[in-house]
């Protein structure tokens, strides 16, 4: 796929319509998600020895997978050696994994432990009867996997610099946080929505009364964007410490993305990850996941009312999705000082 992205953005215009209507280029940007990495889960998820399912991540790269924790935290195929049954739904606490079809037994680190009425095969078992292990990065409880991925040190680089003062983690999973959504609109637009804040005074009320919109900022880097969301007076912020380059800042929100649809929104409360699973070419599921850090900020400030923010993002969103779909509508131009951030996601996109 070329180039197609001015990268001067006072002379670039946005994607052409095609690239959130077109089955075929939908597929064609699938099959390269392999290549990148995803999030898996963070580490408060796990409990001892235990496993949980990503379902996520199966419907991003069809492979079923899961998170183990033994004596280390693995990724693992989700998948029994023997006849492909599937070996957690859900998840477990447990020393072993036992397929619930004819009993083979793992271990957590993968290896094949036992396999009743098995004493008469030859060769058995070998290397191909252990489960297999796909790489893992852990980040301050943040676990990130793929199956053949590259690239993430660079953003992992910047959050330290930037965030990496946050006790991440320790923050606790919250699970009635989760959410889920399915929306009639393609993926990359509900991307190109969270990558600007030039919506923010007409789209979200509330929102535009915690945040300072003149103020508000974004930086690019290498595979990915921040948003730094500065807060009203008298709104909930971070208690920032010296060593930190925004020391002084009042800052009510990080908004992190990470090619292709990771979102980490850090809030002085915690974090609400939301992951973008894209479905067809116009239909994709939202998740939303919540980790506590201080439960005084929660409801309060850019973070308060996440629900109500979501339902106005995608109304939105799906009727731009019926905008693009229309023959009046081929391609737009970008806001330069309000629109860096979709302009790099769109490089991203066609490189």
């Amino acid at each position: 796929m070329s180039a197609i992205i001015d990268p001067d953005i006072r002379k670039a215009h946005t994607l052409p319509s095609v690239f959130y209507t077109d089955p075929e280029k939908f597929e064609y940007i699938m099959d390269r998600f392999s290549m990148n990495w995803h999030f898996a889960a963070h580490e408060s998820q796990l409990s001892g020895k235990s496993a949980i399912e990503l379902r996520h991540l199966e419907s991003l790269l069809g492979e079923p997978m899961m998170l183990v924790s033994g004596d280390e935290i693995r990724c693992i195929s989700n998948v029994c050696t023997h006849r492909g049954m599937l070996l957690v739904d859900g998840s477990c606490s447990r020393s072993t994994l036992q397929c619930p079809y004819h009993g083979r037994t793992f271990g957590l680190d993968g290896s094949m432990k036992s396999m009743p009425e098995f004493d008469l095969a030859e060769d058995f078992p070998t290397a191909q009867d252990n489960l297999r292990i796909f790489p893992s990065i852990s980040w301050k409880g943040l676990v990130f996997t793929g199956l053949e991925p590259s690239g993430l040190e660079a953003c992992l680089k910047e959050m330290e610099a930037r965030i990496g003062w946050m006790p991440i983690e320790k923050f606790e999973y919250d699970h009635s946080r989760n959410r889920c959504y399915e929306i009639r609109a393609n993926w990359a637009l509900y991307v190109d929505n969270y990558l600007e804040g030039f919506h923010i005074p007409f789209v979200h009320n509330d929102l535009n009364s915690a945040l300072d919109y003149d103020d508000y900022r974004t930086e690019i880097f290498d595979g990915g964007v921040l948003q730094i969301g500065i807060a009203s007076d008298g709104e909930a912020i971070f208690e920032i410490p010296e060593e930190s380059p925004d020391f002084g800042l009042k800052v009510a929100a990080y908004y992190y993305w990470i090619y292709p649809g990771l979102m980490l929104n850090f809030y002085p409360w915690g974090l609400s990850v939301n992951l973008v699973l894209p479905l067809s070419v116009d239909r994709t599921r939202i998740e939303y996941y919540g980790f506590v850090w201080d439960k005084k900020f929660l409801g309060k400030g850019a973070g308060g009312d996440l629900d109500k923010v979501e339902e106005e993002d995608q109304f939105v969103v799906e009727s731009t999705q019926r905008g693009v779909s229309s023959l009046s509508y081929e391609r737009g131009r970008y806001s330069p000082s309000k629109e860096i951030g979709v302009h790099h996601f769109h490089q991203m996109l066609t490189s």
